[in-house]
């Protein structure tokens, strides 16, 4: 338990560099090099936004816990998978932070987001709150599905990020459940502020010099969940490859999952290993100073961040994409498919263009799995949990 309260201030010293090896290191869907570009590297991971434990921060519920320690570790992974789909839609990919740097209002918005205070979006709050429909009761572990599907259901009252939130169950992605999401017609945040087309249609946060065509061609930006199980007890090598390819595709979310009593996010990896954001450590709750403005460098991971073999990965994991628009949907489809071409890869899931007759039929309104979906979740994802152990605060 002492362990987990310190600081990464104090543990600095316990992290390794990154390994000197010709293999290239991936991050969230880009290449580096060790030799001549590791500050880039460490910048790339540093300008992740890193959720880990907090404590003495506002009651969940008015009256449950103060802190998440030995609990919240995969609702922080969820976190910062969701993070980083905010970050992407509203920063981009190639924004870094630098520590000092007065950073554009955007930034802000996103990690106000997922403040420890009851009313932010993505808030562990509203995490733990949103889970008792899903059969969870606050300070009890989540497993990768669970937090998906809970993200899922916030994600409709953001309507800033206006994002489309589709997970896909049963390893099957099917293209045109998703197209049907993507392009519900549902004016974007900012309304107010962007000039009225000619039919009121507008388009994510209307950028500008957009044609009146393209605006019109809505197309909500997507995050594609996909719960997996790879393994009973564990992966099972032959979605090792498959897996790594999933982290040097451009729409790369990473990966939320873990071992059994810690849960990560993974960011990439090198060789035979993953590199990972680590939430096991405890920090104070963050509140804004006085003139408003939030303090913000616990939320950066200023350390060469963890590994750990790719062997160790507990089967049970989470794959996240995002696509800020329907051609960078249309590449990840190619690139799936060209997976499944590549010798000594076991895909992890399968991409239909319509839905097999034998599924229940979709509702992408609904924000609730149907009855037989959660009957297929519960008999594929009962033991999720049951492997962790909840750790006594």
């Amino acid at each position: 338990l002492f362990l987990a309260t310190l600081t990464y201030d104090t543990l600095r010293f316990e992290y390794e560099d990154f390994p000197e090896t010709k293999e290239p290191v991936w991050i969230l869907g880009r290449k580096y090099s060790v030799f001549t570009e590791k500050e880039e590297i460490l910048l790339d991971v540093t300008s992740r936004l890193w959720f880990t434990y907090r404590k003495n921060f506002p009651a969940i519920g008015g009256t449950g816990p103060t802190s998440d320690t030995g609990w919240g570790c995969m609702l922080r992974c969820g976190q910062m998978i969701f993070a980083q789909a905010l970050v992407c839609r509203h920063l981009g990919r190639d924004w870094r932070w630098i520590k000092g740097k007065r950073q554009m209002d955007n930034y802000f918005n996103v990690l106000n987001a997922f403040i420890d205070k009851k009313d932010s979006y993505y808030t562990i709050h509203q995490i733990a709150q949103m889970g008792v429909g899903e059969g969870k009761s606050i300070g009890q572990w989540y497993g990768p599905n669970t937090v998906a599907q809970v993200l899922k259901k916030l994600a409709t009252f953001d309507t800033w990020s206006s994002l489309a939130v589709h997970i896909a169950m049963d390893n099957t992605v099917v293209m045109e459940e998703i197209r049907r999401l993507c392009q519900s017609n549902v004016p974007c945040a900012g309304a107010a502020a962007c000039p009225a087309l000619e039919s009121d249609v507008l388009y994510n946060g209307c950028p500008e010099d957009v044609g009146l065509r393209e605006r019109l061609a809505l197309w909500k930006p997507l995050v594609l969940l996909i719960p997996l199980r790879l393994g009973l007890t564990e992966i099972n090598e032959a979605y090792i490859e498959t897996l790594k390819h999933c982290f040097m595709m451009p729409q790369s979310l990473g990966v939320i999952g873990g071992k059994p009593n810690s849960a990560h996010y993974f960011i990439g990896y090198v060789g035979e290993e993953l590199i990972y954001l680590d939430p096991h450590t405890t920090q104070p709750a963050v509140e804004p100073s006085e003139s408003g403005c939030l303090p913000d460098e616990s939320f950066h991971c200023q350390h060469p961040p963890c590994r750990m073999s790719i062997a160790e990965l507990d089967p049970s994991i989470a794959v996240g994409f995002f696509c800020n628009t329907e051609a960078d949907f249309n590449d990840w489809c190619q690139q799936i498919k060209k997976l499944s071409l590549v010798r000594g890869a076991l895909p992890m899931f399968e991409l239909v263009e319509r839905q097999p007759s034998h599924f229940s039929n979709p509702d992408v309104l609904n924000l609730t799995p149907d009855s037989s979906d959660a009957d297929r979740l519960e008999r594929f994802f009962d033991s999720e949990d049951e492997d962790f152990e909840i750790l006594s605060l």
